[in-house]
């Protein structure tokens, strides 16, 4: 009552306003209560799949989740540090648990690489040739697949479907093919990675391409310039910083992809951090983790430097004066 009184003083126009926003609400929170419950009735549904999918075992194995993680505590905090630079244990007892000094790298005499940082250094270089690789590549195909460069519909759709095909399955999934057939080393793993960061880098390049400004187009096809020329001077210094900065964020996760990827045989860091766990080697297991952890933190703060000094820093002012 007290709300058809509220309503009843209100002009007619109001009054109609207010009716209409309070059916909207009621809407909003009907969807919101579906939305709700259908996330719950799948979240449901995913648990029982995993469960049967696990022999019934998934439940059950719940209260052991966190086993691993203090199975995974080696009996001295030095020996990640002796893992991670090859140094020799007291607990060596002549087993690959404790054969750090094995796996050093000699260079010149008696100085030496650590055998995951060389692995780690391994897994940068495929990441680095891939995403160069895939730059390149991208770079090319998405100037054909912008609809404000390339006139010919055919052309366009033929490259966005082979832009799709190319990013349509995981890194891994594409390295497992490729080990397969070129068996196990970095090779497959620069072909899986290089593939999919072309579809991917083509993609957001020529959606970029599509949203530059195309009066200095106009202005050099004006004055008698080619299609090329017009590309090259009047699209591509728009675009390059956009460019850059995809190209360095897709490095990043490269440097992941590339270790998950050794894990299937794609060698680097990836496979030898699958067999330290695989054989319950707790030092040699936390050493990978830390050195990935400190490779990813570099990597980032590298990008956002360069990134900053590539677009400039007014782009980040904004972020900087919150």
């Amino acid at each position: 009552m007290t709300q058809l009184n509220d309503l009843s003083s209100l002009s007619e126009g109001r009054a109609t306003i207010e009716r209409h926003w309070q059916e909207l609400a009621r809407k909003r929170r009907f969807y919101t209560l579906l939305s709700i419950s259908i996330l719950a009735v799948s979240l449901i549904a995913s648990l029982w799949f995993a469960n049967e999918t696990n022999a019934g075992k998934f439940f059950d194995r719940l209260p052991y989740f966190f086993d691993f993680f203090g199975d995974m505590v080696p009996r001295d905090g030095w020996e990640i540090w002796r893992a991670l630079f090859d140094l020799n244990t007291p607990y060596a007892d002549g087993s690959l648990k404790f054969n750090y000094p094995d796996g050093r790298v000699y260079l010149i005499g008696a100085l030496y690489m650590p055998e995951y940082v060389y692995k780690m250094l391994e897994t940068i270089n495929i990441a680095i040739f891939s995403t160069l690789i895939g730059f390149g590549a991208g770079f090319i195909l998405c100037f054909l697949a912008a609809t404000n460069v390339t006139t010919s519909r055919w052309m366009r759709f033929i490259v966005r479907r082979i832009l799709e095909i190319l990013r349509a399955f995981p890194e891994i999934v594409i390295a497992g093919f490729f080990v397969a057939v070129l068996t196990i080393g970095a090779v497959p793993a620069m072909i899986a990675v290089t593939i999919h960061t072309i579809g991917s880098l083509g993609k957001m390049f020529f959606e970029v391409v599509e949203n530059a400004d195309m009066k200095a187009d106009e202005g050099l096809q004006a004055v008698g310039a080619n299609r090329v020329e017009r590309v090259w001077f009047g699209i591509v210094p728009q675009v390059l910083p956009n460019f850059l900065s995809y190209g360095l964020l897709r490095l990043e996760i490269n440097v992941r992809a590339s270790t998950i990827i050794g894990a299937v045989g794609g060698g680097g860091i990836g496979e030898a951090l699958r067999l330290s766990i695989s054989r319950g080697h707790e030092a040699k297991t936390l050493a990978i983790v830390l050195l990935l952890f400190c490779t990813i933190i570099a990597i980032d703060q590298f990008s956002a430097w360069l990134r900053k000094k590539i677009v400039g820093n007014q782009a980040f002012a904004f972020g900087a004066s919150m």
